[in-house]
């Protein structure tokens, strides 16, 4: 069973690209666009396009799922496989990295964190395939922003609202406007900073490459027929550079977002005044009892 997964988890990836070669049309040169919108829905608030991105993103999310499932699949504990070995040093890396930057409160955020961390490694390296990079489209990362940005808020707001509001003003309430605005600039930093370093990576690979080409065009024109238009200057070249801007610099906005997403979270949150929030809680609930206990004791006399 756990072959099927794996399987499934390949044919994902395999999906993305045979939807680029059938339904995107091919392009001559140069050739820098966003993604491809394939047909657009008709909505009551406006219309939805149904784009490159997002059909890549959904076979990415779907890869990932299958390659996890791959992993945990039969798990033992005698004679332990090699793919559960993995898994388990995912779970052990991840949790600790989670434990050393958020505290053990939020020890059970791990998941979500490596779920981050797969899905937009994945989206960047996808690239490698030949299809559109969804972290290279700001509505994909937008929307992983704005999820990390409401999981903020909720933990800012675990001490109470009046306790959030309170923060704005602090240290002192003239900085209320700027704290206002620090807040609703997070979640649009962290989606222009992921990407835009991909973004910008994609297209300095992409005008390098047609550099190369122009350049080996002119030096080697000396040379007959097709031997002149072989562009040898892009042997070895463009993929040096694919090793920084795909494979490092993917991975590498991957590992900031989701150091941001965990410094964000842990950060805002008011651990002191939630201590004592949830002190009181509990001395209401066992005055409640106490208070309870005593009309029992009382009705039974």
């Amino acid at each position: 069973m756990s072959l099927v997964f794996l399987i499934l988890s390949l044919l994902s990836m395999a999906a993305a690209v045979a939807v680029k070669v059938m339904f995107v049309p091919a392009s001559e040169g140069i050739n820098i666009t966003g993604a491809h919108v394939f047909f657009t829905l008709k909505t009551p608030i406006q219309d939805l396009p149904i784009t490159e991105a997002q059909v890549n993103s959904w076979c990415v999310i779907l890869a990932v799922m299958f390659l996890c499932l791959f992993l945990t699949s039969g798990l033992k504990t005698r004679n332990i496989s090699v793919r559960q070995l993995v898994a388990e040093w995912i779970v052990e890396k991840v949790t600790t990295l989670v434990r050393s930057n958020m505290g053990e409160f939020f020890e059970g955020f791990a998941p979500f964190i490596a779920a981050i961390l797969g899905l937009s490694a994945f989206s960047s390296l996808s690239s490698l395939l030949g299809i559109f990079p969804p972290t290279s489209d700001i509505n994909i990362i937008a929307g992983w922003a704005i999820l990390v940005f409401i999981l903020i808020t909720y933990y800012k707001m675990k001490a109470g609202p009046w306790i959030y509001m309170k923060s704005f003003g602090q240290p002192v309430p003239l900085l209320a406007p700027l704290n206002i605005i620090s807040e609703v600039a997070t979640p649009i930093s962290m989606a222009f900073r992921h990407y835009g370093n991909v973004l910008s990576g994609s297209i300095i690979s992409v005008l390098v490459a047609v550099g190369l080409t122009d350049v080996s065009h002119k030096i080697f024109s000396f040379l007959p027929g097709a031997f002149s238009d072989f562009p040898y200057l892009r042997i070895g070249v463009p993929a040096i550079l694919s090793i920084y801007f795909d494979l490092f610099s993917g991975c590498l906005q991957a590992f900031i977002f989701a150091m941001l997403t965990m410094l964000y979270v842990s950060g805002g949150f008011p651990a002191e005044e939630y201590a004592a929030r949830k002190k009181r809680r509990q001395e209401r609930a066992e005055a409640r009892a106490a208070r309870a206990n005593a009309k029992e004791q009382k009705a039974e006399i």
